[in-house]
C-alpha cells in the first residue's frame, strides 16, 4: 500500500504480466479537472526499466512540463 497526498503527481509501472492496480481517490473523478505530466518528459529524467509499455492516450499526450 502507498499513500499519495492530494495534488501530488504519481506514476507507476508493473513488472509482471496480468497485474491489477487498484486505487482510491479523495474526490469523485472529473475528467474536466484531470491534469498530469507525460511519463517520459525529459524534465524529470526518469529511467523506466522496461521497453514494452501500455499507456492510455491521455497520458501519452501531456505537453512538456514547464516550471
Amino acid at each position: 500500500m502507498l499513500y499519495i497526498p492530494e495534488d501530488f503527481a504519481h506514476g507507476f509501472q508493473t513488472l509482471q504480466d496480468d497485474t491489477e492496480v487498484f486505487y482510491q481517490m479523495a474526490q469523485g473523478y472529473s475528467a474536466e479537472h484531470a491534469r498530469g505530466v507525460r511519463w517520459n518528459d525529459p524534465a524529470f529524467g526518469i529511467e523506466w526499466p522496461k521497453d514494452e509499455r501500455i499507456i492510455i492516450q491521455r497520458d501519452q499526450n501531456y505537453p512538456d512540463f514547464v516550471s
